[in-house]
């Protein structure tokens, strides 16, 4: 059934949205060099590489050149760039990746290789499932991006402070997700990129709330 509403409602998303993808593809053209997409190579389901779809929103072969993770103040992102990763349009293209099967609408986020290679045995489980457009860590990592641009090492900021809470909360999805469960996150998504709000699924308060002892012991020592 999942796979089934992901082929269809990618299909009708990308159907209804081409004129959107025409806009944003001439604005990125005119406003820099390179193509209209970005395709890093991104882990999947099974440990499986593939090549994630988004709008390009940094100068071309950028990824990885200096640090992985970007703040708002990095001299690699465009100025259209600028305005795709601050409105979350940059991820659109990926109902490409959904159309095409190797990402859902709800899944753990694709991951880098450098990072995949330091899960731990307890953590492979999240390459069970197939990686999707949007999560529980997305909810609670929403403004990730304000993170990385005040961090004075956004790598640094990134193992530190947001990875951790993101593979709890991946685990969790991967033993507790279900194909109704996934529809309330789609609709939970859409609301906080309308509304910009920082509530998040009540099911995951306990897993942030010891997140955020977990850090304020780190950051004590």
């Amino acid at each position: 059934m999942k796979r089934l509403f992901d082929i269809v409602v990618s299909g009708i998303g990308l159907v209804l949205l081409s004129w959107l993808f025409l806009i944003v593809a001439i604005c990125i053209v005119i406003d820099s060099r390179g193509g209209v997409f970005f395709r890093g190579p991104r882990v999947g389901q099974y440990g499986k590489t593939f090549r994630i779809f988004k709008f390009r929103s940094m100068k071309p072969d950028s990824e990885g050149k200096g640090k992985w993770n970007v703040g708002d103040d990095d001299d690699r992102i465009t100025r259209m760039g600028h305005f795709l990763r601050k409105t979350k349009l940059d991820e659109i293209p990926q109902l490409i990746n959904v159309f095409i099967g190797n990402m859902s609408f709800v899944g753990p986020r694709p991951e880098l290789q450098v990072y995949v290679d330091m899960y731990t045995e307890e953590e492979k489980p999240i390459l069970d499932l197939k990686p999707g457009i949007t999560d529980y860590a997305s909810m609670a990592n929403f403004d990730q991006f304000e993170t990385f641009t005040k961090a004075k090492d956004a790598d640094e900021a990134y193992l530190k402070y947001i990875r951790p809470l993101k593979l709890k909360l991946q685990l969790y999805y991967r033993y507790n997700h279900s194909f109704f469960g996934d529809i309330r996150l789609i609709f939970w998504t859409v609301y906080k990129v309308l509304t910009r709000t920082q509530k998040v699924p009540k099911e995951i308060l306990p897993i942030m709330e010891e997140h955020k002892k977990y850090i304020a012991q780190l950051d004590a020592e």
